[in-house]
């Protein structure tokens, strides 16, 4: 694992819980890969009525692109918080996410980006089947607050 959970929960404004990734496979200045077991648990918080929605999965993607953008940052800075501004062409394969066996991997393809935000195309896969693409833009914060 080249990033494990630890240092993704220093990574990512999330905490616990919600801090769904467990961790990076890969990374390089355009591609992060990511693996997620969380999807199974039962106390996951982003569970709903007994159930994790596939629509679920955005939020993973999302996380997997706050880590590529905190892993392509100067180290030596904190990383600039982004808000996720638009998520366009989303297509799932399946309804819910709590049903994969296995773990879940999770990859974002930064499509552009500069110091007022990005784009990325993201996919959800798992027990050897895509499950979720799409597309998403983050804007991020202005003076990094």
């Amino acid at each position: 694992m080249l990033i494990g959970r630890e240092r993704l929960q220093q990574m990512l404004p999330h905490a616990d819980a919600m801090c769904l990734l467990s961790g990076v496979r890969e990374a390089d200045a355009a591609r992060i890969v990511c693996v997620a077991t969380s999807h199974r648990d039962g106390d996951n918080p982003l569970r709903r009525h007994d159930m994790l929605p596939a629509v679920c999965g955005i939020e993973y993607a999302s996380q997997a692109m706050a880590i590529h953008g905190a892993w392509r940052s100067d180290p030596a800075r904190k990383p600039v918080p982004g808000m996720l501004v638009s998520v366009r062409e989303a297509t799932w394969q399946v309804e819910r996410l709590d049903q994969i066996a296995g773990e879940l991997v999770i990859a974002a393809e930064l499509e552009a980006g500069d110091g007022r935000g990005a784009s990325y195309r993201f996919e959800l896969a798992g027990a050897g089947r895509a499950l979720l693409r799409g597309r998403a833009t983050v804007v991020f914060a202005i003076g990094g607050a």
